[in-house]
C-alpha cells in the first residue's frame, strides 16, 4: 500500500488549503490523512460523499500528505484541526512534548503484522532466527518485533534488521529477507496473494503485544472545540453505519470520488477493512490506552506513563 505517488501535487493542495481562512470560513475543517487515500479512509469518504459532514454545518476537506510524518506535527502546530494518525505514534508524540490528544477512532484493530511467505521455510516465530526481518519505519516496528521474538526465547539479536523503506512485499517475494515487520494485513497480504505469492501473518495482539487501535484521529488539546468535533465525530458514526449496512452502495461512492482505486488490491482490502472499522468513532477505551503506554514503557519508546486525560478524551 506505500508510495509516494502525488507527493508534489498533495504539496501544493496542502500548503494552498493551510493558508490562513477569511471569518466567514468559520465552518471550514481540514482533515489531514496519514498517507494517500486508500480503504482504510472508507468512513471519512462516505460521510463526505453522503452529505453527513455538510449536514452536521461542517465543510470538511480531506487531504493526503506529501510526507506522512507532518499531519501529527502540523496539527499541534495549529495548520489543521484534525490528523488521522496511529496510537502507538500518539504516546510517542506526546512524550516529545507534542500538544495532542485522540479525539476519535477510525480502525479499532491493529493492521501491522510480522509476514513471512506462505511456502518459505519459516513456520513459527522461532523459524526466524539468523534469518533476515524487513522494516520501514524504525523505533515502534522494532519495538514490536522484540516483544513478538520475545515469546519465543529470541531477541533482536538474533535476527538481522534490514530497512526496505516501504518496499516490505517486493522485499519477501525477492527473496531479500525472510519476514517482514510493519505489512499491513489489509494490504500487503492481498499484494502477495494476487501475485501468486500468498503470505502467512503473525499477529501482534497474539504474541504479547496488548491490543491498540490501528487508525485514530488526533487534534491540538489546547484549541479544542467540542461542538464541532462532536458533529464531526457524529458525521462520521453515520459513514461507518452507511459502510456495513450499504457495503457494496458504499464502495460505489468511494471508487466514484477516487476512481484510480478501482481495482483488485482496494476492493479486497475494503473487504478486509470493513469489520475493523470503529462503530463508535467518538468512544474511548481508557484502559486499553493506558495498557499501551505500560507496554511502551517496557520497550523504552516513552520514559513516562502520563494521565489518560492528557492525551486522550472522548467528545461529549
Amino acid at each position: 500500500m506505500h508510495t509516494s505517488f502525488r507527493r508534489n501535487a498533495s504539496l501544493l493542495i496542502l500548503c494552498s488549503i493551510l493558508l490562513p481562512l477569511p471569518a466567514l470560513a468559520t465552518e471550514r475543517m481540514i482533515v489531514l490523512l496519514d498517507w494517500f487515500v486508500n480503504p482504510d479512509h472508507a468512513p471519512l469518504i462516505v460521510a463526505k460523499e453522503k452529505g453527513f459532514f455538510a449536514g452536521a454545518g461542517l465543510d470538511v476537506t480531506l487531504i493526503a500528505p506529501a510526507d506522512p510524518n507532518d499531519p501529527p506535527k502540523l496539527v499541534a502546530a495549529g495548520k489543521a484541526e484534525l490528523a488521522v494518525s496511529y496510537q502507538p505514534q500518539l504516546h510517542i508524540h506526546v512524550a516529545q512534548g507534542l500538544p495532542l490528544t485522540r479525539v476519535g477512532t477510525l480502525v479499532a484493530t491493529p493492521l501491522n503484522a510480522l509476514v513471512v511467505l506462505a511456502d518459505g521455510p519459516v513456520k513459527t516465530i522461532a523459524d526466524l532466527k539468523g534469518r533476515k526481518i524487513g522494516f520501514s519505519v524504525g523505533g515502534f516496528e522494532d519495538a514490536l518485533l522484540a516483544a513478538m521474538l520475545s515469546r519465543h526465547g529470541l531477541t533482536l539479536a538474533d535476527i538481522t534488521l534490514v530497512n526496505v523503506n516501504f518496499s516490505l512485499s517486493p522485499a519477501i517475494i525477492a527473496g531479500r529477507v525472510a519476514g517482514v515487520i510493519g505489512a499491513f494485513r489489509n494490504f500487503e497480504l492481498n499484494q502477495m496473494d494476487i501475485v501468486g505469492r500468498p503470505g502467512r501473518a503473525f499477529y501482534p495482539e497474539e504474541e504479547g503485544v496488548p491490543p491498540y487501535d490501528e487508525l485514530i484521529v488526533v487534534a491540538n488539546k489546547n484549541t479544542l472545540d467540542r461542538k464541532r468535533l462532536r458533529g464531526f465525530l457524529d458525521a462520521l458514526e453515520r459513514g461507518v453505519q452507511y459502510l456495513i449496512n450499504h457495503p457494496d452502495a458504499a464502495w460505489s461512492l468511494f471508487i466514484k470520488a477516487h476512481k484510480d482505486l478501482n481495482d483488485e488490491l482496494n476492493r479486497r482490502a475494503w473487504r478486509d477493512t470493513l469489520p475493523r472499522f470503529a462503530l463508535r468513532p467518538a468512544a474511548l477505551d481508557g484502559a486499553r490506552y493506558e495498557r499501551f503506554a505500560v507496554f511502551l514503557k517496557s520497550q523504552g519508546l516513552i520514559s513516562t506513563i502520563p494521565p489518560l486525560e492528557t492525551y486522550a478524551v472522548e467528545i461529549r
